[in-house]
């Protein structure tokens, strides 16, 4: 049993048959299946007069509220929210429809005071901030596990290990907008929030025990103050297989079959893949097919793809064919910081040190307090650091250079000592 697991040996947990224990339970040498949610799977709500009494409750209710969100990645365009799962003490457990509720604002703010429980929470807040629920306090789960130094951070995984319960995980990847949703996927859902409440107390014990938990804290506020991210520049080049294409006429087929492709699947609400493959865009790049029979032969284009489909996929081509040399896309995106660190060694070899020492150090660091490297800094920040070092190198500087690029403070006291030790080594 783990340190976790007999933090967790205190909490208030269910027992096979679904009521929580008199003596306050114990985790089970065998994990034992979760089945079914204790007090069943919750009527799906999808109209405002039972939103209304969900609101009520929740807003009635005490303590943390564990939150969850399902979206149909793979299946629609965009990353919007198909249903929202939550549970809190006095209110029991909620399943609401999105699609039928779209402005959940009245939710979001009868549970705004409390603290929010999520597992891998920037997967969820972009999703939720669009129907208008947005946390001002958050614990994460799967950070708190990668903090506690687990192996495994999955729901599933950290469910198992530190509560003793197994999660059926079977539907996590099904078209979640499917209406109406099956039982089996809303009693998937329904479990999902089970016990997050359960394993956010016993994680919390856990880090305190560690000497972490103030650490946590730190980076959960980071993740609920943080802004919405930015529209991303030039999203076509992260077509898989983009590092096949080399020149500049090929990276404008790219870019127009993307644009074209893209503008198709948020008319049609369908995932880009599923109106066009990655590995279609690139080979007609490389390809350059001068008519509709030679792109019909590339492969990703085959027999399935119709006559009018062909055609709208050829005049995307033919556009960037006929692009003038000025309006064709430069290769690479622009770097917005260092280069590569394989490129160091040759651009920069005092910085290249730098950089090789600083990552010994922050690699033994990391080990020494059971967590991953990037959770204790990121590796972005040591490389610009390495890369534009402070001018004196003092301790004093590099916590300054550190909380520039947006270090927290428990990072900043970590690591400083061995970045500004690194640098003076290699000055």
């Amino acid at each position: 049993m783990t340190d976790a697991q007999e933090t967790a040996a205190d909490s208030s947990l269910r027992t096979t048959g679904g009521a929580p224990p008199d003596d306050g339970g114990s985790v089970a040498e065998v994990p034992i299946p979760l089945l079914e949610p204790r007090e069943g799977i919750p009527p799906v709500i999808a109209d405002e007069a039972s939103l209304a009494a969900v609101v009520a409750a929740f807003a009635a209710g005490t303590g943390p509220v564990a939150v969850d969100a399902e979206r149909a990645s793979g299946y629609r365009y965009g990353q919007r929210a198909y249903l929202v799962q939550l549970r809190r003490e006095g209110a029991g457990s909620a399943l609401v429809d999105p699609v039928a509720c779209p402005d959940l604002s009245a939710l979001g703010d009868a549970i705004a005071d409390a603290e929010w429980v999520l597992h891998a929470a920037t997967q969820d807040l972009p999703c939720l901030r669009e129907i208008g629920m947005v946390p001002s306090r958050l614990f994460d789960t799967e950070l708190a596990g990668r903090l506690a130094g687990f192996p495994r951070v999955g729901l599933g995984a950290m469910v198992e290990n530190v509560l003793g319960y197994v999660l059926e995980k079977g539907h996590s990847a099904v078209d979640w907008s499917t209406r109406p949703l099956p039982d089996p996927w809303l009693r998937y859902a329904a479990l999902d929030v089970e016990l997050l409440v359960d394993l956010r107390d016993a994680l919390e014990k856990e880090l305190d025990r560690q000497g972490k938990l103030d650490w946590a804290h730190q980076e959960f506020d980071a993740i609920a103050s943080a802004p919405p991210a930015p529209p991303r520049k030039d999203p076509w080049r992260r077509t898989s297989g983009m590092h096949k294409v080399r020149r500049r006429r090929q990276m404008a087929v790219v870019r127009e079959l993307w644009t074209a492709r893209d503008r198709i699947a948020q008319r049609r609400d369908v995932s880009p893949g599923k109106v066009l493959g990655d590995g279609a865009i690139v080979e007609a790049a490389l390809s350059l097919p001068a008519n509709v029979h030679a792109l019909a032969a590339l492969p990703g284009f085959g027999h399935r793809t119709g006559r009018r489909q062909l055609e709208q996929w050829q005049a995307a081509v033919d556009r960037a064919k006929e692009l003038p040399d000025a309006e064709l896309p430069q290769p690479g995106a622009p770097l917005a910081g260092p280069p590569p660190p394989r490129a160091w060694a040759d651009k920069d070899p005092v910085a290249a040190a730098r950089l090789s020492a600083a990552r010994a150090a922050v690699s033994a660091l990391a080990e020494t307090l059971n967590m991953p490297q990037e959770n204790l800094i990121t590796p972005d920040t040591v490389r610009r650091v390495c890369w534009e070092p402070p001018g004196d190198r003092s301790d004093a500087a590099v916590a300054e250079a550190l909380r520039g690029y947006g270090a927290r403070p428990w990072q900043i006291e970590q690591v400083t000592p061995l970045l500004a030790e690194a640098l003076k080594q290699t000055a």
